[in-house]
């Protein structure tokens, strides 16, 4: 069985649901075409703003997030595309003239009305296929290449601008998880008449400190700054934000954050999403990870029995409730499998600062006291080679 891997969003047919997110990889007319000619369905060009002239990079842009030496993400310092609107105006053309069946986004940023509809008209002008709107984005507050907007009110008006100067283009408005309330948001989006979202944005944070030092990091001649994160640390919060929006409001999302590999992009779209915009892990494994995720995603489709994405998007919503309508009464005990434990006690460590007291030693391994595990998960949430399970006690089998 062949699946269609095609997808519908904002109106438009994409052959696949990855797309380029904005950042340096977009912001380069020979990188876009080796990306247009290796699969990807479309491009989010990086951010451009009216005057991006104005603004001034510092190096290092870009900082490794890790946790026990394992990658997490990245924090960047980076700003807008350093291109005229000119300039990203003819990457538009050229893209479009070449790859007409490719989807090419501007991404805009603006601060008054009038920047806003100006930027929208030069790009459906250029061809693009749909506009995506960066509102949050405090580095360009700081340059006065946008305001800075969160609420629902200040996005609905400047989503209705955009929409306004855009006409049958489709308009996706990019939002933040540091939104005090992004269903609030989505809602006013939907409102406003533009198209559809993408969540979510990177979120505001700093990488570390140097313990020698004492700065910050990245050092910039003494001084640090903050800085947006992106990357596997995000995808918890990207998860949530596209099955909160799923559930709340009739827009096609365009997810992003933490999407790693084809396991990622399936379950954001089983959340919801339509379309995938993926950055980090373009810059480090390369724009050829899309084979590896067209590959694997149609694999687990097949497996499954889906024969098009249309099956798949927004299935798991209706397992997702409030905490007050899940089931009660479920007992649950946890199983450690001697054959996989290597014997590192962590499971034992956790269970006894966490209260329960129900895992002893014996013999160089652990062993549940079946009478006193409550099946709280901590255990097993701990064990780094995955040697527990939580069984319901009648189905507990030999080690």
């Amino acid at each position: 069985m062949a699946v269609d891997l095609s997808v519908e969003f904002c109106g438009i047919r994409l052959e696949n649901p990855f797309v380029l997110a904005p950042s340096p990889s977009t912001d380069r007319l020979d990188i876009l075409i080796q990306a247009f000619e290796a699969g990807w369905a479309g491009a989010v060009l990086k951010t451009v703003a009216v005057d991006s002239s104005i603004v001034s990079r510092v190096f290092p842009l870009v900082m490794r997030i890790e946790q026990e030496t394992s990658f997490i993400g990245l924090q960047n310092i980076d700003l807008v595309s350093e291109h005229s609107v000119e300039d990203v105006e003819q990457t538009v053309r050229s893209l479009k003239s070449r790859f007409p069946s490719k989807v090419v986004i501007p991404s805009i940023m603006a601060s008054t009305k009038e920047d806003w509809q100006s930027l929208t008209n030069r790009f459906v002008a250029a061809g693009a296929d749909m506009i995506e709107c960066s509102i949050w984005y405090p580095h360009g507050a700081e340059w006065s290449l946008c305001t800075k907007v969160q609420e629902p009110v200040g996005t609905e008006q400047i989503a209705r601008w955009v929409k306004e100067a855009a006409g049958d283009v489709p308009v996706v408005i990019k939002l933040s998880a540091q939104d005090s309330d992004i269903i609030a948001t989505a809602v006013a989006v939907e409102r406003s008449g533009a198209d559809g979202v993408c969540a979510i944005n990177t979120i505001k944070g700093i990488t570390g400190v140097n313990l020698d030092t004492l700065i910050p990091y990245p050092n910039i001649g003494g001084l640090s700054t903050y800085g947006g994160l992106s990357g596997p640390t995000l995808k918890p919060i990207a998860l949530r934000c596209t099955a909160e929006i799923a559930q709340n409001v009739d827009l096609d999302i365009a997810s992003s954050g933490g999407i790693t590999t084809w396991q990622d992009c399936a379950e954001f779209l089983l959340l919801g999403a339509s379309t995938l915009q993926i950055c980090t892990a373009v810059l480090r494994y390369g724009i050829g990870i899309i084979q590896e995720l067209c590959l694997g995603l149609g694999i687990w489709m097949e497996a499954k029995g889906f024969q098009s994405l249309t099956e798949v998007i927004g299935r798991s919503l209706p397992y997702l409730v409030e905490h007050s309508l899940l089931p009660r009464g479920i007992q649950v005990v946890s199983q450690i499998h001697s054959r996989v434990c290597n014997g590192c006690g962590s499971c034992l460590t956790a269970c006894r600062t966490g209260g329960n007291e129900a895992i002893s030693w014996r013999d160089g391994l652990p062993e549940v006291i079946m009478n006193k595990c409550i099946g709280c998960g901590i255990c097993r949430a701990m064990c780094s080679v995955k040697a527990i399970s939580l069984v319901r006690p009648e189905f507990l089998t030999l080690k």
